[in-house]
């Protein structure tokens, strides 16, 4: 049992306990079952808890009643009346049953991970899109729950577990809650409706999308400020921003990319959440490029990039071309600097740094634009050459009877694209006109 303080504020209004179980599963990893539990503290702090104490139960499998124990509970008990807590918050996800046996024993409001999550969500979301997903995931979450949440929802003065969709129907009409669930999913297809539209819109433009993924805090939205001059929320809490913020980056050649900041990832994300937040976390999978911004100065960097491909991967985004940003290395020692990952294309950095920002510029350029390609285009089709300004960068132009010839840098995808339509252009022409096609690409 690790104290971590005793002051009771008592305009602080949820003083919590935190409880982890560690299983003899977990047991293997001891240092990830003690790092989730920090990572506790963080969240039960970010979601505004005064957390008075940590306590944590060694037990080979969960106890489906109560859930640490019936001995481990009346300790907490203990515990809890002699530190004023209002409030006991679980490092796991906790059945109905298991909430409703817990409030019945210890009279306190209990929480799981997934709940507190799912509140500061819903302190975080600010845009329509993300009011309603964190509303969806609310529901979905409690919906299954309700037989065992009845005194934790009806628990006068509010506080985490109670923001978002609010108390009134929650304990009452399972109807209700379904009715507002399907109509929460209709209002978000539209919203991904928009979404696939602006996608589409910005592809037809050529301008290239780069996504900026990570786990939570690990400074992607620092990184959007700095090279974007985006005036951005930024802050070293978990989930300082939740809704994607786009903003236009402009690389070393001049051409212009959108960067878009998406919500941080964490272990053990409520699956709830990943679902109500694809169309979000599909910014990633639309992505030309995903920048994998790290943490570097943490011990638990490895875990954190494992959580991060995991997520990419259930997106279906892990085969997208990647490029990891080693962030906060002027926190890092030299033997920390040593010890970070030199698998793949990764890139040492700190955001703060001019020089730093402008290698990473330099990196995305060369990630986005690809190698040198000679395209030859007739000089009466401007909309093609248009085209070509867009999607490269144009090292020379010159004229070649009626044609003109581009050197571009382009990267594999848009090479493809435009030998396609170069292609059709051929043909249309050699229909119409009876002529050799003249556009080519080498």
């Amino acid at each position: 049992m690790k104290q971590t303080s005793h002051i009771v504020d008592s305009e602080i209004q949820d003083r919590a306990v935190l409880v982890s179980l560690v299983t003899q599963k977990q047991k293997k990893n001891e240092e990830l079952a003690a790092y989730s539990l920090q990572e506790l503290v963080k969240l039960a702090e970010t979601a505004g808890v005064l957390v008075l104490e940590t306590m944590t139960q060694n037990k080979e499998t969960a106890d489906t009643r109560w859930f640490i124990g019936k001995g481990k509970v009346e300790e907490l008990k203990a515990r809890i009346e002699e530190l004023g807590a209002n409030t006991a918050i679980f490092d796991q996800e906790l059945s109905g049953a298991q909430v409703r046996n817990l409030e019945t024993a210890l009279d306190v409001k209990i929480i799981d991970r997934t709940q507190l999550i799912l509140d500061i969500f819903a302190q975080r979301a600010k845009t329509r899109e993300g009011i309603i997903q964190v509303e969806l995931a609310q529901l979905s979450y409690l919906l299954p729950r309700l037989s065992g949440q009845g005194k934790n929802l009806s628990r006068l003065g509010g506080g985490i577990g109670t923001r978002g969709p609010g108390e009134s129907k929650l304990e009452t009409d399972r109807r209700h809650i379904r009715g507002r669930i399907d109509e929460l999913k209709a209002q978000l297809e539209e919203v991904v409706r928009h979404r696939n539209l602006h996608r589409e819109r910005r592809k037809k433009t050529g301008v290239f999308q780069v996504a900026l993924v990570g786990y939570t805090n690990a400074g992607k939205s620092t990184l959007l400020k700095q090279l974007t001059q985006a005036d951005v929320y930024v802050e070293n809490q978990l989930f300082a921003t939740l809704d994607p913020t786009s903003r236009t980056m402009e690389l070393p050649s001049g051409k212009e990319i959108v960067l878009t900041d998406t919500v941080g990832f964490i272990q053990n994300l409520p699956h709830d959440l990943v679902a109500s937040f694809r169309a979000t976390l599909e910014e990633a999978n639309e992505a030309d490029l995903i920048l994998h911004v790290v943490d570097s100065s943490t011990d638990m960097r490895n875990e954190q990039m494992r959580v991060v491909a995991e997520v990419l991967e259930e997106l279906g985004a892990h085969q997208k071309e990647q490029l990891t940003v080693f962030n906060k290395i002027d926190l890092c020692t030299q033997q920390e600097k040593e010890m970070l990952s030199t698998e793949g294309d990764f890139l040492k950095i700190s955001a703060y740094t001019q020089e730093d920002l402008e290698r990473l510029r330099i990196a995305v350029q060369e990630k986005l634009m690809g190698e040198n390609k000679l395209f030859r285009i007739p000089a009466e089709k401007g909309d093609m050459i248009s085209l070509v300004y867009r999607i490269g960068d144009v090292l020379t132009n010159e004229v070649d009877g009626e044609d003109m010839l581009f050197q571009v840098r382009v990267n594999k995808d848009d090479y493809e694209k435009m030998g396609y339509l170069l292609a059709a252009y051929d043909q249309q022409r050699a229909q119409q006109e009876g002529l050799d096609g003249r556009g080519e690409i080498y």
